[in-house]
Parts: structure tokens; C-alpha cells; sequence
């Protein structure tokens, strides 16, 4: 049986029961999840108050009893659409489905030719 390894990303500042529940929903349908980190450089501020090694920590706490596989990578702005899709490819283990609501992520992820689906909300 070949695994399937979904992509979902947020700033997750801070992870809430609406990050929770679309992540439990993601995991019915795949056997591992990659859920990337975005805007990791950035804490100590009033819009993201939070280090990435802090969202890290809430997800796993948030996730230990759950019984989702997943990986939670930090990804770093580059403020270059055009490249960004190849960025987070290198950053993390291989997935052949992203998960996103932001138009943005689905506009450069389908450009990329990826398989993109859009959990409820």
C-alpha cells in the first residue's frame, strides 16, 4: 500500500481548536501529515507573539492524543511567490496533496501542478 503524506501550512499564531479540528479532518483522509510552520522567523510582536519553536510545542501538545502522524516543519518567509512552492518542497519530507482555504497557497500550489484540496472550515 503506497502511504499518502498531505501538506497543510499556517502561522499558527496561536494554534487553536479550528487548526485542531481541520487537522483531525485532514487526518481521516491521509496516513501522515506535514504541517508546515509559516512566517517562522517572526515572534515578539504583537501579530505573532509566538517563536516557532513555541507553535511546535503547542502542536504536539495539542495533537498527543489524537492519533495524528504528523511532522510540524517551521518555514521561513521568502516574499517571493514565484519560488515559494519550491522552497517549502526542500524544506520538508515529500507529500502529494496540499491542504489549503488561503487563495493564495491554492493559486501557487495548482501552479505548481500539485493535487490541492480545501478542507471544511
Amino acid at each position: 500500500m503506497h502511504m499518502r503524506r498531505a501538506f497543510y501550512i499556517g502561522r499558527f499564531q496561536p494554534f487553536h481548536l479550528g487548526h485542531y479540528s481541520t487537522i483531525c479532518t485532514i487526518a481521516k483522509e491521509v496516513d501522515e501529515l506535514v504541517i508546515g510552520i509559516g512566517s517562522a522567523q517572526k515572534s515578539h510582536d504583537p501579530e505573532n507573539p509566538f517563536t516557532a519553536g513555541e507553535r511546535v510545542m503547542m502542536i504536539r501538545h495539542a495533537l498527543e492524543d489524537a492519533d495524528v502522524k504528523h511532522y510540524a516543519i517551521p518555514i521561513e518567509d521568502l516574499q517571493r511567490n514565484a519560488v515559494w512552492v519550491s522552497h517549502i518542497i526542500s524544506m520538508s519530507p515529500p507529500f502529494g496533496v496540499v491542504y489549503s482555504n488561503n487563495p493564495l497557497v491554492i493559486q501557487l500550489f495548482r501552479e505548481a501542478d500539485m493535487n490541492v484540496r480545501q478542507p471544511p472550515m
